[in-house]
């Protein structure tokens, strides 16, 4: 149960973050969520890590799909994908997904610090 609050905790904070800052205030988002339900074992990471996927990733097809993936397209043939639009989707859920992991296990081993100090 903690995964799912801790998921949706994620996904809600960093959208709403990401209305008014940067692309990074996905970290944030997953370093409060980490700090405020505590995961186990390689859920610390796993689960900031999915939920930073999805978002980007449906935030990524929305906009792609609103001009036919013109842009995606010319992007996904600079790099080495032979113009596919769905690896450069993936990629990008991907990078999102590991800044926000690794914000995760930051989050939870703050509140085992904070925690020892008490």
């Amino acid at each position: 149960m903690k995964n799912l609050y801790n998921f949706v905790l994620t996904l809600v904070l960093s959208l709403a973050l990401s209305l008014f800052l940067p692309w990074w205030s996905i970290m944030l988002g997953a370093f409060l969520a980490g700090a405020i339900v505590s995961l186990k074992k390689a859920a610390v990471f796993v689960v900031p890590f999915l939920a930073i996927s999805l978002l980007w990733i449906i935030n990524a097809w929305i906009l792609a799909n609103a001009n036919d993936f013109i842009l995606s397209k010319k992007i996904a043939i600079l790099l080495p994908l032979d113009g596919n639009t769905t690896l450069l989707l993936l990629i990008t859920g991907i990078v999102g997904g590991i800044a926000a992991g690794i914000a995760g296990v930051f989050g939870n081993q703050f509140k085992q610090i904070m925690a020892r100090q008490q």
